[in-house]
């Protein structure tokens, strides 16, 4: 419960687990890194993923499966890609165990592999090796595909949701028969992932480039969505990838054109994570535990009856279950996934009244209804809303006879509120630094695993020479790296304050997770 969470302003990484554990979202397992993602944090992966699934089917994608085991020349293939993942991949060896009397369980040195087998870090090169035998002609461009799995990157330093060593996730990846198209899909993409994160998240976010020293291996560019929590640090959200020829080169995949020309494939890949769900709990939540934008709560409204016996509890049960009956039956819209809104009536009187209330505040449930012997005698009910904790978020009196069209204005504004706060905060947040030692302050010296309060940290517009150079030596003698070019800033000339030499532009940087 809120009691059992620690202070964002005292110990913000702490603050941060306690509310995953209190809110029952996943625990640590036996496996090193990796974790369970309990019921209610897979419940809110589940929202997601239908969020993000409908927007992919809306421009044109498909769903598809490819193999978790990708033989380990695919990924020497593409030379960037196997230097940027090497340090990461988990690798199958044998394929058998053998069991012998009186001796422990073990490896069969028989049952060696003749190639060794990746884990899959990500799939670029397996699905490559697979369009080489779906690519011919134009006529087979482009392909929109998109699946849903788990990959493994095998981290040495983890924190539930944010990294770990097996994570859950999306990965596009599609090939085109002009660079022209793989640019207009890539951007296509990435502005999906800001409709998602603003619209359905209301995490608002900055978007644009990275810079060569943060994109992706082995794509042209990267594109991306940051996001700033509430401890002013950046989380890359979402990223997407022009990858030119390269894999279409690696694997062969070529093709004939309309004047029968032949020419390799230009391909993308686009992907987000479980570690939105890290990210929506450090935008959104407080003290007292999770907080959860309605588009996205597996339980939009939670009914309680109240009554001290069977003879007051009876007509307040009754009245929640006809608050909650017309509840489900509101038109459905985009709004709600085309779902009925999600609704639990609570009739467990075992536990008092204000345990229960505290139960639904520490799992961020958006909205709360109350339902007394009192509020029957005025045909009323008390609806509190999720993001305004206490009496400033309780409102007494709601007539029943309207109270479910009032619950679902109620949720849609609960929705641009949480937007609203989250974009104030960072713009609140966001600051220029015009010389070094401007930069130098707002990047103070601190040993990683301090506590950090909220605010202590921000996102700093700045210029850059542009050099890889400079880039290294302040994430080195920072901690700061340069987490994107926004699409939406200033392309204002002037001095790096780094280098001494000239800038074309602002960028904007951040300590970041």
């Amino acid at each position: 419960m809120a009691d059992a969470i620690t202070a964002r302003a005292k110990n913000y990484p702490q603050w941060y687990l306690d509310v995953v554990k209190e809110a029952g979202l996943a625990d640590n397992s036996d496996v090193r890194g990796c974790m369970v993602i309990k019921p209610t944090g897979y419940a809110l992966w589940e929202k997601m993923q239908r969020g993000l699934d409908r927007l992919f089917k809306d421009t044109g994608h498909v769903n598809a499966y490819f193999p978790l085991f990708i033989p380990m020349s695919y990924l020497a293939k593409e030379e960037q890609m196997a230097e940027g993942f090497a340090k990461e991949c988990a690798v199958v060896t044998h394929y058998r165990l053998k069991a012998e009397p009186g001796k422990p369980l073990h490896v069969d040195p028989e049952a060696k592999l003749e190639e060794p087998l990746i884990i899959r870090p990500t799939s670029e090169t397996i699905i490559w090796n697979t369009y080489k035998k779906w690519v011919q002609s134009y006529r087979d461009l482009p392909i929109l595909v998109n699946q849903w799995c788990n990959v493994v990157r095998w981290e040495m330093r983890t924190r539930l949701f944010l990294r770990t060593a097996e994570f859950l996730w999306q990965e596009g990846h599609t090939a085109h028969a002009t660079a022209k198209e793989a640019e207009a899909e890539t951007l296509q993409m990435v502005r999906v992932y800001q409709k998602f994160a603003e619209e359905f998240m209301a995490m608002p976010v900055l978007v644009g480039p990275k810079t060569d020293g943060q994109k992706f291996p082995g794509a042209v560019y990267t594109l991306c969505i940051e996001a700033m929590m509430q401890d002013g640090k950046a989380l890359q959200a979402g990223t997407s990838h022009f990858l030119g020829q390269n894999f279409a080169k690696a694997f062969d995949v070529t093709f004939r054109d309309e004047q029968n020309k032949e020419d390799f494939a230009w391909a993308t890949s686009w992907g987000v994570s479980t570690r939105l769900i890290g990210g929506l709990i450090m935008t959104h939540s407080d003290d007292n535990g999770l907080v959860v934008p309605p588009r996205l709560a597996p339980t939009h409204v939670v009914i309680c009856p109240l009554g001290k016996n069977e003879a007051e509890r009876a007509p307040c049960l009754a009245a929640a279950e006809r608050l909650a009956a017309e509840l489900r039956a509101l038109p459905r819209d985009d709004f709600y996934g085309y779902e009925p809104i999600a609704v639990k009536l609570d009739n467990d009187m075992k536990n008092s009244p204000g345990h229960r209330y505290a139960e639904y505040e520490v799992r961020g449930v958006p909205v709360r209804v109350e339902i007394g012997p009192k509020d029957i005698e005025k045909s009323a009910c008390a609806v509190a809303r999720r993001d305004v904790p206490g009496k400033d978020g309780k409102q007494f009196g709601v007539p029943l006879a309207g109270a479910a069209a009032h619950i679902d204005t109620l949720l849609r504004d609960i929705q641009k509120a949480l937007y609203d706060r989250a974009k104030a905060y960072r713009d609140r947040c966001t600051v220029t630094a015009s010389t070094l030692d401007e930069f130098k302050a707002l990047f103070p010296a601190r040993e990683e695993g301090d506590e950090a309060g909220a605010e202590m940290l921000k996102f700093v517009y700045a210029h850059w020479d542009g050099t890889r150079e400079t880039e290294d030596r302040v994430q080195k003698e920072y901690k700061a790296t340069i987490r994107c070019l926004p699409f939406d800033g200033e392309q204002e000339p002037g001095t790096c304050i780094f280098s001494g030499k000239p800038s074309a532009r602002r960028v904007v940087f951040a300590r970041a997770y």
